[in-house]
């Protein structure tokens, strides 16, 4: 069993960026933790390209996939979202407590869609809930939206929000909503329709926006499923 292929290293890559963005978090550093997400989220989608590039793909690297994205796309969305939910209290007392200990239902949903994820056989074309990965990248892009449009830090560095947000995307991780998966068997418009306009609307509003488009796009990639879902377009 060769377990140092090149798609498991570039899982293992994830793996480490992780448990670094952890650390970085405990640190207070949002920013970084943040960048560690997308540089694994470029991994993730990286490993499974080469796998099937390559034709490498294996049980054991299916399994460490799985146990890399519930570190990096599970714990650590958690725990940016617990720093900043520390951020919007001073008192110490058990109510803020358990507030801010809520972030973690993110990481127990999320390992629970991991699992479910597993041993689907329903999601080879399309997902049915909202990958981990769409949900880390919209935790990963709050530090920089307070850097970058310091006037949304009310709606960010807030109880309710934070707390709504948790709760909503738990249940959205599984549901059994299919939404739309990015594994192009051709490249043709009429089958790809919906994927497209994804892909050419994600691309203006981060034109448009910068890291404050990234909450509409994972908006917009649900909306477009259910509407792609609603009307059967491909």
């Amino acid at each position: 069993m060769r377990l140092f292929t090149i798609p498991n290293l570039m899982t293992c890559g994830n793996l480490l960026c992780g448990c670094l963005g952890i650390v970085f978090s405990f640190r207070g550093d949002l920013l970084l933790s943040g960048s560690l997400i997308l540089v694994a989220g470029v991994l993730d989608f990286l490993d499974g390209f080469a796998a099937r590039l390559l034709n490498q793909s294996s049980p054991i690297g299916k399994e460490l996939d799985s146990l890399a994205d519930m570190v990096t796309f599970g714990v650590l969305p958690s725990m940016i979202i617990f720093q900043l939910l520390e951020r919007t209290t001073t008192s110490i007392d058990i109510q803020a407590m358990l507030i801010s200990f809520s972030a973690f239902i993110l990481s127990v949903f999320s390992g629970l869609r991991l699992a479910k994820f597993n041993i689907d056989t329903r999601q080879t074309d399309s997902f049915i809930g909202v990958p981990t990965p769409a949900n880390a990248l919209l935790v990963s892009s709050l530090p920089f939206i307070l850097r970058n449009n310091p006037e949304y830090e009310s709606w960010i560095v807030n109880q309710y929000v934070l707390v709504s947000y948790t709760l909503l995307m738990s249940y959205l991780l599984i549901c059994e909503l299919p939404l739309l998966a990015f594994k192009f068997k051709t490249f043709g418009w009429k089958e790809n329709q919906i994927k497209y306009i994804f892909i050419l609307l994600s691309v203006l509003l981060l034109f448009l926006l910068k890291f404050a488009a990234i909450p509409l796009i994972v908006a917009l990639y649900i909306l477009l499923s259910v509407f792609q879902r609603i009307f059967r377009f491909q």
